[in-house]
């Protein structure tokens, strides 16, 4: 399995990150455990997505 991920939880206000918007479909218990993670961490949705998208590009390896 992957390397562990973590994430510091925020504090503070929720802004504008200035990020182009990309629309993608979502299976809904993935979207719950987003909300969960949100709410532990203070942090946004798409914050999170963000963060973890950014984290996986760095491990991932394309197999041929």
């Amino acid at each position: 399995m992957a390397e562990e991920i973590r994430i510091k939880k925020k504090h503070g206000k929720i802004g504008d990150d200035g990020y182009r918007i990309v629309s993608v479909r979502m299976r809904e218990e993935l979207v719950d455990r987003l909300e969960d993670l949100s709410a532990k961490t203070n942090r946004s949705r798409n914050e999170l997505i963000n963060l973890l998208l950014d984290s996986a590009m760095n491990i991932v390896k394309i197999e041929e």
